[in-house]
């Protein structure tokens, strides 16, 4: 965000010179990215975290945090504002039918008004932010959004169909022309503001050709809401309409701003352009949010933060930032604080104020335990070892994935947790599974190196919601691609990794199933049906996948070549590798190895055919291995192949082949 140096001292009065104002910001959790001279004015580039993003995307929102730093009084303009004796609600109705997406909407009505160029300074301030001058009306609404951080509109009240404001969702079929002559489809997913007609604007986003300020505007409606911010994302994402307006909304903002910045547009649009204010607002605030207390122990403070504050000390450093504190520190956080929740927050701000460069480093005070033994980070550490003996590259991906993620892998959504303030829109959900990650990094080694063999895998975390909470989850994936399309000989190498790792951390009573159905914590969409077997322990106990990657996954990538992987569930790993293994005295005779093909109907289970081999070889048999399944050519419609691999062995004497025929 660009502020004006000149612009901002309004608000607070004596600043420091430009550069120790930027270094002042940084060392107090913003981060200034430039300072650079335009005339007698100079312009600061400042980036605000999504965590600040809600009070701080304005100038008073700055300023409070200068204020505070600076130990300066914070100047809030005052509101002049001449009401008529009507009454506004006479004029305009609001009626939000969607109260779960519009927390609270505001509206003025002003009559008479000259719309006209807008007067020098307000021109050179919005020239500051960047923005191009329209008309005085439309000037003021983006001025007051710049200075408050709350974003408004101005209808031509004239042009709204029934004098009704109504807060609706989009209707299939429904277009509405943006004031960029942009057409718009709308659909269910979209929040519009409309009339008793049509729609008159993307809410919170942009508005519409229809309701438009002109030069024979006489009369205006003015609008400060308050949405949703799953509302703003999806409108952003269905119509790839992003504007400063959508940006604040998307972060989330203080509902009890909208009366505030309503009443002094108002007054700003009575300033410059005459007319009448009609007397009050029709303010329609659907649930109102509960007041925040927090109750703070000095105690606490004092051993978090390592120094010695005082309570006064503690209530005058809130105080600047415009919390209320009584005498037993007991804090009331004011709405357009909505990111602090808990005690360490505040105790947080009390420390950026203080400063961190001026707390002492101190040794902590606690008392030292032996070790416990951790067997998860034991396994994980014995897991990479072995993997990276294998061939393979370990990633660290984000816990993150995006829209073009949900669309390219063909995900649902709503099995997603959504963050309420993402980075970008391409980290807004966390993941369910580590293949996403894993595949896309395959797409970019390909961008970058060319057709080369990659093998890859990932140890991680993965979440979703059940109605006990959040529950979050260990695996264990892993991917080979080879330029060529061998996916057999992929597979089978794969296939040879995975044994030889579960074999090396004591787990060696595995087999292979023909691919089913979904273990708990991967998705079908990723896996090829009839290129993926089931990794098995035990009697019938699932523990992953191991297979052919989705080769509509595949063309939607543009990777070409051959993709096989795994998806193995590390808690049950850690779960199995902890059994006592039994040891057993070798044969001192030889083993007989046969390789057995068969054709069976398609439905059947390859865990009846492993059982049958058990029971007609007894004890001989010391292990069987399913090593292919395959529907194809050269087998009959309705069948599949299984091939074995099967070890005879006996602890008495040498077996010929007539015993194992």
């Amino acid at each position: 965000m660009n502020i004006s140096y000149n612009w901002l001292k309004e608000y607070v009065g004596s600043l420091p010179k430009p550069e120790k104002l930027a270094d002042l910001l940084t060392m107090h959790s913003f981060e200034v990215e430039d300072v650079k001279k335009k005339g007698s004015d100079y312009i600061l580039s400042i980036d605000i975290l999504p965590n600040r993003a809600h009070d701080c995307l304005s100038y008073i929102g700055i300023a409070r945090e200068v204020a505070a730093l600076t130990d300066k009084k914070l100047q809030i303009p005052r509101i002049k504002l001449r009401e008529s004796s009507m009454p506004t609600k006479d004029f305009v109705r609001v009626d939000i039918k969607e109260k779960s997406l519009c927390l609270r909407y505001s509206a003025r009505v002003i009559t008479d008004i000259k719309v006209k160029d807008s007067p020098k300074w307000l021109k050179d301030k919005l020239q500051t932010m960047g923005q191009k001058s329209i008309n005085n009306i439309v000037d003021a609404t983006n001025y007051i959004m710049f200075e408050m951080g709350q974003p408004l509109h101005a209808f031509d009240f004239d042009k709204v169909s029934g004098k009704k404001i109504i807060v609706r969702k989009g209707k299939k079929g429904e277009k509405m022309t943006t004031l960029d002559n942009e057409v718009c489809r709308l659909d269910n997913d979209i929040l519009v503001i409309a009339d008793e007609k049509n729609p008159l604007a993307l809410a919170g986003v942009k508005g519409g050709k229809k309701a438009e300020i002109g030069h024979n505007t006489k009369t205006i409606v003015l609008e400060a809401a308050n949405f949703d911010i799953s509302a703003i994302r999806k409108t952003n994402r269905k119509t790839n309409i992003e504007t400063e307006s959508s940006f604040r909304f998307g972060y989330g903002l203080d509902p009890d701003l909208t009366k505030e910045a309503i009443n002094r547009v108002a007054g700003l649009i009575q300033e410059i352009s005459g007319g009448k204010v009609m007397k009050g607002t029709v303010d329609v605030y659907a649930d109102k949010p509960r007041v925040k207390k927090i109750k703070l122990n000095l105690e606490k403070i004092n051993n978090i933060l390592g120094v010695k504050i005082t309570k006064r000390e503690v209530a005058r450093r809130l105080k600047s930032l415009g919390f209320l504190i009584d005498s037993s520190l007991v804090v009331t956080v004011p709405s357009f604080r909505i990111d602090v929740e808990i005690e360490e927050d505040l105790i947080e701000e009390i420390a950026r104020m203080i400063g961190y460069e001026s707390m002492p480093a101190n040794y902590p005070l606690g008392l030292v335990s032996g070790v416990k033994k951790d067997e998860e980070i034991i396994l994980e550490s014995k897991i990479k070892n072995i993997m990276e003996g294998f061939g393979f590259t370990e990633l660290y991906n984000f816990s993150f994935i995006g829209e073009k993620d949900i669309d390219n892998f063909n995900l649902n959504e709503n099995n997603h947790l959504e963050l309420e303030n993402p980075l970008s829109l391409e980290l807004k959900y966390l993941r369910r599974n580590l293949l996403v990650g894993l595949i896309n990094k395959i797409k970019y080694n390909l961008n970058l190196i060319g057709e080369e063999e990659i093998r890859i895998f990932e140890v991680g975390k993965v979440y979703r919601k059940e109605r006990k909470g959040i529950i979050e989850h260990m695996l264990f994936d892993g991917l080979i691609y080879m330029p060529s399309k061998k996916q057999k000989e992929s597979f089978y190498e794969l296939k040879g990794t995975i044994d030889g790792l579960l074999d090396k951390i004591g787990i060696s009573e595995h087999w292979y199933d023909d691919f089913e159905a979904t273990p708990e914590w991967s998705d079908n969409v990723f896996w090829q049906k009839n290129g993926t077997a089931e990794i098995k322990m035990g009697d019938n106990e699932k523990i992953g996948f191991l297979g052919n990657i989705n080769p509509v996954i595949l063309k939607k990538l543009g990777i070409e070549g051959s993709l096989v992987g795994f998806n193995i569930d590390f808690e049950k790993l850690l779960n199995l590798s902890e059994e006592e293994l039994i040891y057993q005295k070798p044969s001192p005779y030889p083993s007989v190895v046969r390789d057995l093909s068969l054709i069976i109907n398609t439905e059947d289970r390859a865990a009846h055919v492993l059982n049958e081999i058990n029971r007609a070889g007894g004890e001989l048999v010391v292990d069987v291995d399913l090593f292919d399944i395959y529907e194809g050519d050269n087998v009959p419609e309705g069948k599949k192949s299984l091939a074995f691999h099967i070890i005879y062995q006996s602890y008495k004497k040498t077996l010929n082949d007539k015993e194992v025929d």
